[in-house]
């Protein structure tokens, strides 16, 4: 995608340019882990018991383990790569865990997810074949592009996601029955609504629909917790109770304008989802109040 810059009524083309290495990228990525993704850094070159080097170790905010991958050549097949890794830290927890204990601050409490491990693969770019393994496999793997522009602009984009998929559960029972190894729990939407009275069901959908309608590239995930909707990172979470449906915005503490005074600041609190911001909800008539607030969360992130 180009990028274009404003002078005085005219626009002039931003060039993009070449890292110089690529260990550039994983640095810059590992120095502002928690900024780019929402996830916590953990640990870089990570060895493993046979050999191999996990390249970036991370825990996100839903407690998920998190491996990253960096392409470095163009022939590297960092998806087989990412599910080595994957299938090497499932067997091997108790690993993760110590530096789990070791590297997250006492003031963050986090219970690891290990229903939802995530593999994350960077690169300038990839071929058709990444495309449709990523694209046919019973897991997620998530693609990011990543491009860097003169002036030290770096803009990530995601590369795999569709709006509708052919549902995996049941190849990952049988995945899981014929060889007794653990993947990722696939949540769905009704395990979420199944929670709220028939209100609440209501609010969400009028609100679920809303955000989608923001940007056609919106991705809504649900996860263990909570929904969440994201471009390369999260914006927003909402998690479905019986009578409200709680939101998190995913805005620094003290950036967030407020004119209705309806968010609490859960820095040194903690909560559910990403970001220093919460709210509740209850009442349709909250509803162009809420989405002005998860709008400016939006802006703030894509």
């Amino acid at each position: 995608m180009a990028l274009f810059k404003i002078e005085q009524n005219k626009v002039r083309k931003i060039k993009s340019i070449q890292a110089e290495r690529e260990k550039d990228i994983q640095k810059i990525f590992e120095e502002n882990l928690e900024t780019i993704l929402n996830i916590y850094f953990l640990d870089t070159e990570y060895t493993t018991s046979f050999g191999g080097r996990i390249d970036t170790l991370g825990l996100d905010k839903d407690g998920s383990p998190v491996i990253i991958e960096y392409k470095k050549t163009q022939n590297e097949n960092i998806v087989n790569q990412g599910l080595s890794y994957l299938k090497w830290l499932l067997d091997h927890k108790d690993s993760f865990e110590k530096l789990v204990s070791q590297k997250i601050p006492n003031t963050v409490y986090l219970r690891i997810n290990w229903d939802s491990p995530r593999v994350i693969c960077v690169a300038e770019n990839y071929n058709r074949f990444d495309l449709d393994t990523v694209d046919i496999l019973p897991i997620k793997i998530e693609l990011l592009t990543y491009t860097i522009y003169e002036s030290n602009i770096l803009q990530i984009e995601s590369q795999n996601y569709q709006k509708v998929r052919i549902s995996t559960t049941g190849i990952i029972r049988n995945v899981r029955r014929e060889r007794n190894i653990s993947l990722q729990k696939i949540y769905t939407l009704d395990e979420h609504t199944k929670k709220a009275n028939q209100n609440i069901k209501s609010l969400f959908s009028k609100l679920r629909e809303m955000i989608i309608s923001i940007d056609q590239d919106i991705k809504e995930e649900p996860q263990k917790y909570y929904i969440a909707y994201k471009l390369s990172t999260n914006f927003t979470d909402i998690k479905i109770q019986k009578n409200k449906l709680k939101v998190a915005l995913n805005v620094k503490s003290g950036e967030l304008k407020d004119p209705y005074s309806i968010t609490r600041d859960m820095k040194n609190i903690g909560h559910f989802g990403n970001g220093d911001y919460e709210l509740k909800i209850s009442k349709s008539e909250e509803l162009d109040k809420v989405f002005e607030l998860i709008k400016q969360s939006y802006n703030y992130n894509k």
